[in-house]
């Protein structure tokens, strides 16, 4: 065993042996000692509770505890051999699941009625009872001490039971045994290097490292693992804190070309010809940017806003204060339709003129040879101001010649590998912008973004009509999907426009190439229902075209599997006119601007999260012409998959949604690793619960950086700060 400060980077293998290290590195992506002490129990069991069988999940790998009823071997019916049957049970009325065995007779030696134990499956369901096919299991220990004092009794039946996150291959107690084996060393003296300072740890009475590992692992009593978890929590934030605020100050330490506006220059320009005037936090955002680009230290700021509320418009003049200094902006887009949006808008807004002088740029996956040809040149001979590109951008193939500013738009679909691989492409730090439509409260923001500054822009542009949003139950009135068609063309008879949004492209159920993934929005679906097939792109569009009414309309696709040349094409005839309805997959989620668009179907409403279903939402009512927003779904009224199509439909602001939003989904699911190349991956600390700690753990951080830059005076912590780094590295690559 290596000494007590190697002993969290050690590799597993020689710890535990090969085939456990291997077995440990493909479920969990486990390879160090560190790694495993950090696998925390997901839960506690005791000998003296059963798990209430009848609440355990269809389908699903399951670990619960229970006692042996009874067992009976019976012959098989079509070949030789014979079944081993136990039914196990929770001592509750009806809880009662059946374990089976085929040709193992000898079990029924151990799995005698009486015995508890832990059993681990996946729950299959034969003749209407609950069963487990070849169930792992591991009977208790201890009927001896069990029989002798009651207190002894007492304590043995109540002792917590570790549960660990598991796979089918990889049970808990397995996992329960390898962590012995390492947790022995620790008991054996092994110091583990604590990266909370003792002050820092004192004053708030937790425990040591040493201690908090050992009791959460093994805990003797719930105050035990309860103390340890609290212990652990905190540190987790301080370690995640101190890294994001070390990057920070790493960042404004750097050197960055200073990019100032010029009298009578381009941004001025733009000013002069807007036919409105900027709202409040247009203006002092705008200003915020302003003074950060003529710093001589990079700019890194995160702009929030409300879908419509003139995010890009802010991006632009920053784009032209750079372009003013004879500097370059880039804009990351996530999927090739924003892009081209992204280049039509910013196209629109400057004019013949300017656009002229700055030529605005797009250089995507899908460019045809000879234009991407021409877009490379103009952007490394620096023709080109402002580049529009997807990751594209990111080939080593594009040059610039003087890259001053990089915008990410929608900062949730790109990790900060990818903004990066920008920042690289300049001989000094560019200034960097980052864009999102997804309202984000502060917890949340500080846990994924913080090490950037933050801008929020919360109020409308005048002029808006506003949304109205309803969800369209049909599990209680599957009539009203003829009402839902109807009101469609109740708009276009008005002469506007509509969507129909889908969650898959065609009936094999096929997500949308580009989005339908999104790992920040990735929803824990309800499965206590049979649920209707996905609508699709194909299905639906059919289905309209055949319609009475909206089959005399002009219909078109647009999803992820078109041509960029096809998608472009459709959107600019829907947005010219000659389009009266797109039947679409969430790649017209963000970025899309059509004024006349007025009403936006979402079927399956459900299979979208809320902040996804907010984006949507905000294609419409984009003019001065009133939205409609109807979410369609299946989801039965009072689940929680109805909860959020009705929290979205019950308001429009989308700070109040992210906050139900935090309330609505699996902890596990508000954060997702291509939010930040991994460092979100969270153990036990949860943004949506946990805010206390991560402001009470960024104070205490922040207060020993600004006595000590960069922790040269706290060795442990920044050894911590490099071993959470290096892992969001290799999740990063492991991922690519």
């Amino acid at each position: 065993m290596p000494s007590s400060d190697a002993l969290l980077d050690a590799a597993l293998e020689p710890v535990v042996g090969s085939k456990t290290a291997g077995a440990l590195k493909k479920a969990f992506g486990i390879r160090t000692v560190g790694d495993l002490l950090a696998h925390y129990p997901r839960r506690y069991a005791r000998r003296g509770e059963l798990t209430a069988i009848n609440d355990v999940p269809l389908n699903e790998n399951v670990t619960i505890v229970a006692e042996v009823l009874d067992v009976r071997e019976r012959p098989m019916r079509a070949r030789k051999g014979s079944i081993l049957e136990v039914r196990i049970t929770d001592g509750r009325s009806g809880g009662i699941m059946t374990l089976t065995f085929f040709n193992q007779a000898w079990r029924a030696k151990d799995l005698k009625a009486g015995v508890r134990g832990i059993f681990a499956g996946k729950v299959g369901a034969y003749r209407g009872a609950l069963q487990l096919a070849h169930p792992d299991y591991e009977l208790f220990d201890g009927e001896d001490e069990r029989d002798s004092a009651d207190k002894d009794a007492a304590k043995w039946a109540m002792q917590p039971i570790p549960i660990y996150p598991a796979t089918s291959t990889l049970a808990s107690w397995q996992i329960a045994k390898v962590m012995e084996i390492v947790l022995a060393t620790v008991r054996a003296g092994a110091e583990l290097p604590d990266p909370v300072p003792a002050d820092v740890r004192n004053e708030r009475k937790l425990l040591s490292l040493n201690e908090a590992i050992l009791k959460i692992h093994q805990p003797e009593t719930d105050a035990d693992w309860q103390k340890a978890r609290d212990t652990l929590r905190f540190q987790e934030a301080f370690v995640l804190q101190a890294t994001l605020l070390d990057q920070r100050a790493k960042a404004k330490a750097q050197a960055a070309t200073p990019r100032a506006p010029k009298a009578g220059g381009y941004l001025e320009q733009l000013d002069a010809r807007l036919p409105f005037m900027l709202t409040e936090d247009q203006l002092a955002t705008g200003a915020e940017i302003a003074e950060d680009l003529q710093s001589t230290h990079p700019m890194n700021r995160l702009v929030q806003g409300e879908v419509g509320s003139g995010k890009t418009l802010v991006a632009l003049r920053a784009m032209l204060q750079v372009a003013d200094s004879g500097g370059q902006a880039a804009l990351l887009a996530p999927t090739e339709v924003l892009a081209a949006q992204h280049l039509r808008s910013i196209t629109n807004m400057l004019g013949p003129d300017l656009s002229a002088t700055l030529m605005p740029t797009l250089i995507t996956g899908q460019l045809p040879a000879a234009a991407k040809r021409q877009a490379l040149l103009r952007t490394v001979s620096g023709q080109a101001r402002i580049v529009i590109g997807t990751h594209a951008l990111l080939s080593d193939k594009v040059e610039f010649f003087d890259l001053g500013l990089v915008v990410v738009d929608e900062q949730h679909r790109f990790g900060v590998e990818q903004r990066q691989a920008l920042r690289v492409k300049t001989e000094l730090t560019p200034h960097v912008l980052v864009l999102t439509a997804t309202p984000i409260p502060r917890t949340v923001a500080m846990t994924v973004f913080g090490d950037l500054d933050v801008s929020v822009i919360a109020g409308l542009p005048a002029g808006r009509a506003g949304i109205t949003s309803h969800a369209v139950a049909l599990a209680e009135h599957p009539s009203w999907i003829t009402r839902v068609w109807e009101r469609v063309e109740e708009e276009l008879v008005a002469g506007r426009q509509a969507f129909v949004v889908c969650p898959a492209i065609d009936a094999a159920g096929a997500p949308e190439d580009d989005l339908d993934a999104l790992v920040n929005d990735e929803v824990e679906l309800d499965t206590d229902e049979a649920k209707p097939e996905k609508a699709s792109v194909e299905s639906v569009a059919a289905l309209l075209r055949e319609h009475p009414q909206l089959g005399r309309r002009r219909i078109a696709e647009l999803h992820g599997r078109m041509s960029s040349d096809d998608k472009d094409a459709v959107m600019q005839a829907f947005s010219a006119g000659d389009i009266d309805l797109i039947v679409a997959t969430t790649v017209i989620e963000v970025g899309v601007d059509v004024p006349n668009a007025s009403t936006m179907v979402v079927m399956d409403a459900d299979r979208f999260g809320v902040s996804q279903l907010h984006q949507l939402r905000g294609r419409v009512g984009r003019g001065g012409v009133p939205g409609l927003a109807l979410f369609v779904t299946h989801a039965q009224p009072g689940t929680t998959a109805y909860e959020r199509v009705e929290a979205v439909a019950s308001t429009t602001d989308g700070f109040e949604l992210a906050r139900i939003d935090l309330e609505l989904r699996s902890e596990g699911n508000v954060l997702g690793t291509s939010q930040s190349g991994g460092r979100s991956s969270l153990r036990l600390l949860r943004a949506a619960r946990d805010g206390d700690v991560i402001m009470d753990a960024r104070d205490a951080a922040a207060e020993i950086l600004a006595s000590d830059p960069g922790f040269a005076g706290h060795p442990v912590l920044a050894q911590a700060i490099s071993r959470r780094l290096s892992e969001s590295e290799r999740d990063f690559l492991d991922k690519n």
